[in-house]
């Protein structure tokens, strides 16, 4: 039996994130995370786009908005501390036709009520910054959105917190809660507080202390599509203007902080929460769960999920996705892009009471645990405030 105040399950960007805070707070605590893999950020942590969001997508009331320009700051500042490369290359927002104006109006109007500088540009100023972008009459620029590789931020975290004090332990998943002790695959723990950010799985923990009531995690599965053109060949990533109905910001160009093109991601359902490859880590009854809740959304969702399907599959056809990055840039062809890069997956939440995706970032707890719900896309660029926002709320109920 390990004893400890502090045990955080779940060893990515953001429970790692959350352990360094406890560890300021609470000095003399004993803060260990419970991590299932053999190393840190092997998941949605280490396998996401690297783009530091600059915050002008989310609505001013939204736990997004209020993260993600403090956390665009900070990760940059952590990035340039710890010397990881960092490609400040900005993000152009196109539109295709005149139908997408009002949606990059709206853009504008949310940037500024989040404090954001954001650029309106002519097509003819888009193509300064980028002389291949295609855009209809306008564009948005947005100076500080960055990129960098998750995998080192990860890393250089992981060295942070060791040597703060608090303790990793590893190949050690989840398996069961009996009151104030959980059950690992390695060893028993009894914890005076706890705290699930298991990304994948923390619907499924969370239940386990009586949380998550109405909400699932649908797993959604996303792929990139790398260049083989030098690198430094397109100086900007290139967005277009989303469908602010959903979580998904569409099919665009990212440069890596090597400054490495790459088109994508996908969005397309996975059939189980691990699902990489083919039949990789395969749970039976994870896909009659995520079986049972497409389709219940296929019938009855608030947005058109049967299109989202539908569009999201065809994305598996390489050909299909270089046509589709065609609308934002001149001189992309399928010779050009012809690898994959690893697949991850979103964790995304699902309220099955309202049959919509959460949007926002979600929390639940009380006294003895709490359980970060939906640490979706910006929660990379967010993760530094976002842990000190869990730990307020932690602190809260505790009384301190």
């Amino acid at each position: 039996m390990h004893k400890t105040d502090f045990l955080i399950i779940g060893g990515g960007v953001i429970g790692l994130s959350i352990a360094r805070q406890l560890k300021r707070l609470y000095s003399d605590s004993s803060v260990v995370i419970l991590e299932k893999e053999p190393a840190c950020g092997l998941h949605a942590s280490g396998r996401n786009s690297g783009v530091l969001h600059a915050g002008f997508y989310y609505s001013p009331d939204s736990l997004k908005a209020q993260f993600t320009k403090q956390g665009n700051e900070r990760l940059r500042q952590y990035c340039e501390e710890k010397k990881i490369a960092l490609n400040q290359c900005g993000k152009l927002v196109v539109a295709k036709d005149h139908t997408e104006l009002p949606a990059m109006d709206e853009l504008v109007k949310r940037g500024k009520a989040n404090g954001i500088p954001l650029q309106e540009i002519t097509e003819v100023e888009a193509k300064e910054i980028e002389p291949r972008v295609k855009t209809w009459e306008r564009a948005l620029y947005s100076p500080t959105t960055a990129t960098v590789d998750p995998t080192h931020v990860v890393n250089a975290m992981v060295n942070d917190a060791k040597n703060e004090g608090v303790q990793i332990h590893y190949d050690s998943g989840y398996q069961s809660r009996q009151g104030a002790v959980v059950q690992s695959s390695q060893n028993s723990y009894e914890a005076a507080y706890i705290v699930n950010a298991a990304g994948l799985y923390a619907d499924h923990i969370a239940r386990d202390f009586g949380f998550s009531e109405h909400y699932r995690i649908l797993p959604f599965k996303g792929l990139y599509l790398y260049s083989n053109e030098p690198s430094g060949t397109i100086r900007t990533n290139i967005y277009p203007v989303p469908d602010l109905r959903n979580p998904f910001l569409g099919v665009h160009v990212t440069v890596t902080a090597q400054g490495k093109a790459k088109i994508g991601p996908t969005a397309i359902p996975a059939f189980w929460r691990e699902q990489y490859e083919s039949f990789g880590n395969f749970k039976f009854s994870e896909l009659v769960d995520v079986l049972v809740r497409q389709a219940g959304l296929f019938m009855f969702s608030e947005f058109d999920f049967k299109r989202l399907a539908f569009e999201e599959i065809q994305k598996y056809s390489r050909t299909h996705l270089v046509q589709l990055a065609t609308t934002l840039m001149e001189g992309i062809t399928p010779q050009q892009y012809e690898t994959w890069g690893r697949p991850g997956i979103r964790a995304q939440l699902l309220d099955t009471k309202k049959r919509k995706l959460e949007m926002d970032f979600v929390l639940e707890g009380d006294d003895r645990s709490m359980h970060v719900l939906n640490a979706v896309s910006p929660a990379f660029t967010c993760s530094l405030p976002f842990a000190e926002h869990v730990c307020e709320k932690i602190q809260a109920q505790l009384g301190n």
